[in-house]
């Protein structure tokens, strides 16, 4: 059976297929079934569902903290094409967000989206022309305008 939130993901993905960058964001906070709709998706496409913190900690944990920085684009790109496949699921991306790796998540997803159809969770909020990850004053808080970005937003849970 398909979720409603794993119907408007499928059709996201559709639209995202058509330009150049291909990135679909699942919007929510957590505990609004962002994950098990994401594992429906995968199903049903047949792709993979990547746990970005498990992977990328992995990598990173025999790099120098000064290392680390410059090596996450590199190293979650390697994780994708080890897949071997056109479209991933990306599910628990909260240490993209680390302030010690230094990165701006949006910028690495949309630049990963060029080459992957990428469907991600993202733990936060919209407001209609931004997206929010943690609340301001947090020393992981990020606001992006949404810019040409494929937004499906968890409202409430799925089911």
């Amino acid at each position: 059976m398909t979720t409603d939130l794993a119907w408007k993901v499928t059709k996201a993905i559709q639209h995202a297929e058509q330009r150049s960058e291909r990135l679909v964001l699942l919007v929510g906070p957590n505990g609004r079934g962002k994950t098990a709709a994401l594992e429906e998706v995968a199903e049903q496409t047949g792709s993979p569902v990547v746990n970005v913190n498990l992977e990328l900690a992995r990598r990173l944990l025999n790099l120098t903290s000064s290392q680390r920085p410059l090596q996450v684009r590199r190293l979650l790109g390697e994780v994708l094409a080890e897949l071997g496949s056109a479209v991933v699921v990306l599910d628990r991306l909260e240490l993209l967000f680390d302030t010690a790796l230094r990165q701006n998540p949006l910028r690495l997803l949309k630049d990963l989206s060029r080459q992957w159809t990428v469907i991600a969770a993202w733990s936060g909020i919209t407001d209609g022309n931004h997206i929010h990850y943690a609340e301001p004053g947090h020393p992981e808080y990020r606001r992006y305008p949404i810019d040409d970005v494929q937004i499906v937003t968890a409202e409430a849970a799925a089911g």
